[in-house]
Protein backbone atom coordinates (compact mmCIF):
# COMPACT_ATOMS: atom_id res chain seq x y z
CA UNK A 1 0.00 0.00 0.00
CA UNK A 2 1.29 3.45 -0.88
CA UNK A 3 1.65 6.16 1.75
CA UNK A 4 -1.63 7.45 3.13
CA UNK A 5 -2.21 11.06 4.18
CA UNK A 6 -4.08 11.42 7.47
CA UNK A 7 -5.47 14.79 8.56
CA UNK A 8 -6.88 15.09 12.06
CA UNK A 9 -7.87 17.65 14.66
CA UNK A 10 -6.68 17.64 18.26
CA UNK A 11 -8.22 19.60 21.11
CA UNK A 12 -7.87 19.92 24.83
CA UNK A 13 -9.01 22.16 27.66
CA UNK A 14 -8.10 22.83 31.27
CA UNK A 15 -10.20 24.47 33.95
CA UNK A 16 -8.31 26.78 36.27
CA UNK A 17 -9.41 28.77 39.31
CA UNK A 18 -9.19 32.55 38.70
CA UNK A 19 -6.27 34.37 40.28
CA UNK A 20 -7.35 37.97 39.74
CA UNK A 21 -10.65 39.79 40.28
CA UNK A 22 -11.07 43.22 38.68
CA UNK A 23 -14.02 45.29 39.85
CA UNK A 24 -15.36 48.28 37.92
CA UNK A 25 -16.94 51.18 39.75
CA UNK A 26 -17.95 54.80 39.25
CA UNK A 27 -18.03 57.80 41.55
CA UNK A 28 -20.51 60.45 40.41
CA UNK A 29 -22.50 63.54 41.32
CA UNK A 30 -25.60 65.12 39.76
CA UNK A 31 -27.14 68.56 39.90
CA UNK A 32 -28.03 71.77 38.09
CA UNK A 33 -24.88 73.69 38.97
CA UNK A 34 -22.06 72.40 36.80
CA UNK A 35 -19.24 73.71 38.96
CA UNK A 36 -20.79 72.32 42.14
CA UNK A 37 -21.35 68.94 40.50
CA UNK A 38 -17.71 68.74 39.38
CA UNK A 39 -16.46 69.75 42.82
CA UNK A 40 -18.61 67.16 44.55
CA UNK A 41 -17.56 64.34 42.19
CA UNK A 42 -13.89 65.13 42.80
CA UNK A 43 -14.51 65.28 46.55
CA UNK A 44 -16.12 61.85 46.51
CA UNK A 45 -13.36 60.38 44.35
CA UNK A 46 -10.47 61.51 46.53
CA UNK A 47 -11.02 59.18 49.54
CA UNK A 48 -11.56 56.30 47.14
CA UNK A 49 -8.20 56.97 45.49
CA UNK A 50 -6.52 57.22 48.90
CA UNK A 51 -8.13 53.99 50.12
CA UNK A 52 -7.09 52.07 47.03
CA UNK A 53 -3.53 53.33 47.30
CA UNK A 54 -3.39 52.22 50.94
CA UNK A 55 -4.50 48.74 49.93
CA UNK A 56 -1.77 48.56 47.30
CA UNK A 57 0.79 49.48 49.95
CA UNK A 58 -0.69 46.85 52.26
CA UNK A 59 -0.47 44.33 49.39
CA UNK A 60 -4.17 43.45 49.55
CA UNK A 61 -4.71 45.08 46.16
CA UNK A 62 -2.70 44.24 43.04
CA UNK A 63 -3.33 47.48 41.15
CA UNK A 64 -5.90 50.15 40.45
CA UNK A 65 -6.55 52.85 37.87
CA UNK A 66 -8.99 55.68 37.19
CA UNK A 67 -10.11 57.69 34.20
CA UNK A 68 -10.26 61.44 33.92
CA UNK A 69 -13.30 63.29 35.18
CA UNK A 70 -16.18 63.13 32.73
CA UNK A 71 -18.94 65.75 32.66
CA UNK A 72 -22.12 65.72 30.62
CA UNK A 73 -25.35 67.69 30.65
CA UNK A 74 -28.88 66.70 29.76
CA UNK A 75 -32.13 68.63 29.62
CA UNK A 76 -34.95 66.25 30.62
CA UNK A 77 -38.59 66.57 29.57
CA UNK A 78 -41.43 66.84 32.04
CA UNK A 79 -44.81 65.13 31.69
CA UNK A 80 -46.17 68.18 29.86
CA UNK A 81 -43.58 67.93 27.10
CA UNK A 82 -41.50 70.88 28.27
CA UNK A 83 -37.72 70.91 28.55
CA UNK A 84 -36.45 71.38 32.08
CA UNK A 85 -33.24 72.94 33.32
CA UNK A 86 -30.01 71.16 32.45
CA UNK A 87 -28.96 68.40 34.82
CA UNK A 88 -25.21 67.82 34.93
CA UNK A 89 -23.50 64.56 35.80
CA UNK A 90 -19.81 64.37 36.65
CA UNK A 91 -18.19 60.98 37.08
CA UNK A 92 -14.86 59.22 37.50
CA UNK A 93 -14.49 55.53 36.58
CA UNK A 94 -12.22 53.25 38.60
CA UNK A 95 -10.95 49.69 38.28
CA UNK A 96 -9.32 47.76 41.10
CA UNK A 97 -7.71 44.32 40.82
CA UNK A 98 -7.65 41.98 43.81
CA UNK A 99 -5.74 38.72 44.18
CA UNK A 100 -8.25 37.25 46.65
CA UNK A 101 -12.04 37.08 46.30
CA UNK A 102 -12.33 37.45 50.08
CA UNK A 103 -10.47 40.77 50.00
CA UNK A 104 -12.74 41.96 47.20
CA UNK A 105 -15.87 41.04 49.16
CA UNK A 106 -14.58 42.78 52.29
CA UNK A 107 -13.73 45.93 50.36
CA UNK A 108 -17.12 46.05 48.61
CA UNK A 109 -18.87 45.65 51.96
CA UNK A 110 -16.91 48.58 53.35
CA UNK A 111 -17.56 50.83 50.36
CA UNK A 112 -21.16 49.96 49.47
CA UNK A 113 -22.65 52.73 51.61
CA UNK A 114 -20.57 55.57 50.14
CA UNK A 115 -22.53 58.41 48.49
CA UNK A 116 -22.33 58.49 44.72
CA UNK A 117 -20.52 55.16 44.42
CA UNK A 118 -21.84 52.74 41.81
CA UNK A 119 -20.46 49.20 42.00
CA UNK A 120 -20.13 47.65 38.55
CA UNK A 121 -19.29 44.19 37.30
CA UNK A 122 -16.39 41.96 38.27
CA UNK A 123 -14.17 40.27 35.68
CA UNK A 124 -12.02 37.27 36.59
CA UNK A 125 -8.70 36.32 35.01
CA UNK A 126 -5.39 34.50 35.38
CA UNK A 127 -2.00 36.09 35.89
CA UNK A 128 0.04 36.42 32.66
CA UNK A 129 2.54 33.84 33.96
CA UNK A 130 -0.13 31.26 34.74
CA UNK A 131 -1.97 31.89 31.49
CA UNK A 132 1.22 31.38 29.44
CA UNK A 133 2.05 28.18 31.33
CA UNK A 134 -1.45 26.75 30.98
CA UNK A 135 -1.59 27.62 27.27
CA UNK A 136 1.63 25.69 26.71
CA UNK A 137 0.27 22.68 28.58
CA UNK A 138 -3.02 22.77 26.70
CA UNK A 139 -1.28 23.13 23.33
CA UNK A 140 0.99 20.17 24.03
CA UNK A 141 -1.97 18.06 25.08
CA UNK A 142 -3.94 19.06 21.96
CA UNK A 143 -1.02 17.96 19.75
CA UNK A 144 -0.90 14.70 21.70
CA UNK A 145 -4.58 14.11 20.95
CA UNK A 146 -3.95 14.69 17.24
CA UNK A 147 -1.05 12.25 17.23
CA UNK A 148 -3.11 9.60 19.02
CA UNK A 149 -5.94 9.98 16.52
CA UNK A 150 -3.59 9.70 13.57
CA UNK A 151 -2.00 6.57 15.03
CA UNK A 152 -5.44 5.05 15.62
CA UNK A 153 -6.42 5.64 12.00
CA UNK A 154 -3.14 4.18 10.77
CA UNK A 155 -3.55 1.08 12.94
CA UNK A 156 -7.06 0.56 11.60
CA UNK A 157 -5.57 0.58 8.09
CA UNK A 158 -2.86 -1.90 9.03
CA UNK A 159 -0.12 0.72 8.82
CA UNK A 160 2.68 1.00 11.38
CA UNK A 161 4.67 4.15 10.56
CA UNK A 162 3.12 7.59 11.22
CA UNK A 163 5.19 10.65 10.31
CA UNK A 164 4.02 14.21 11.16
CA UNK A 165 4.12 16.68 8.30
CA UNK A 166 2.20 19.76 9.42
CA UNK A 167 0.53 21.17 12.53
CA UNK A 168 -1.42 24.42 12.34
CA UNK A 169 -4.25 26.53 13.67
CA UNK A 170 -7.75 25.40 12.81
CA UNK A 171 -8.54 26.17 9.18
CA UNK A 172 -4.94 26.89 8.17
CA UNK A 173 -4.18 23.48 6.67
CA UNK A 174 -5.09 23.51 3.00
CA UNK A 175 -6.20 20.61 0.86
CA UNK A 176 -3.71 17.71 0.56
CA UNK A 177 -0.59 18.61 -1.41
CA UNK A 178 2.86 17.31 -2.14
CA UNK A 179 4.47 16.50 1.20
CA UNK A 180 7.43 18.65 2.14
CA UNK A 181 10.15 17.23 4.39
CA UNK A 182 10.28 18.41 7.99
CA UNK A 183 7.66 19.37 10.53
CA UNK A 184 5.97 22.76 10.33
CA UNK A 185 4.60 24.05 13.61
CA UNK A 186 2.41 27.12 14.08
CA UNK A 187 0.84 28.44 17.25
CA UNK A 188 -2.16 26.53 18.51
CA UNK A 189 -5.54 28.22 18.38
CA UNK A 190 -6.29 29.21 21.95
CA UNK A 191 -9.49 30.23 23.59
CA UNK A 192 -9.45 31.58 27.12
CA UNK A 193 -12.93 31.92 28.52
CA UNK A 194 -13.29 34.46 31.29
CA UNK A 195 -16.33 34.52 33.49
CA UNK A 196 -19.21 36.71 32.39
CA UNK A 197 -19.58 40.03 34.20
CA UNK A 198 -21.69 39.52 37.30
CA UNK A 199 -22.02 40.66 40.89
CA UNK A 200 -20.64 37.39 42.18
CA UNK A 201 -17.48 37.01 44.20
CA UNK A 202 -17.23 33.21 43.91
CA UNK A 203 -16.40 32.73 40.23
CA UNK A 204 -16.55 29.66 38.07
CA UNK A 205 -13.31 28.21 36.77
CA UNK A 206 -11.69 29.81 33.74
CA UNK A 207 -11.54 27.45 30.76
CA UNK A 208 -8.34 27.51 28.69
CA UNK A 209 -8.65 25.51 25.47
CA UNK A 210 -6.58 24.81 22.37
CA UNK A 211 -7.38 23.20 19.03
CA UNK A 212 -4.91 22.21 16.32
CA UNK A 213 -5.12 20.53 12.93
CA UNK A 214 -2.39 18.13 11.93
CA UNK A 215 -1.40 16.20 8.81
CA UNK A 216 0.53 12.95 8.86
CA UNK A 217 1.73 10.38 6.33
CA UNK A 218 1.36 6.73 7.26
CA UNK A 219 2.87 3.68 5.69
Amino acid sequence: MSDVTITVRGDNEIRVSPERATIHLTVSSDGHDRAAVVTEALRRAEPLRAGLEQRVEAETLVEWSSNRLSVRGDRPWNNEGKRLATVYRASVDFTATFAEASELSLWVSEMSGEDGLEIGHVSWALTPHTRARIEQEVAAAAVGVAVARAEAYATALGLTSVVPQEIADVGMISAPRAVQPGLQVRAAAFAVGESAPAMSYEPDDIVVSATVEARFTAS
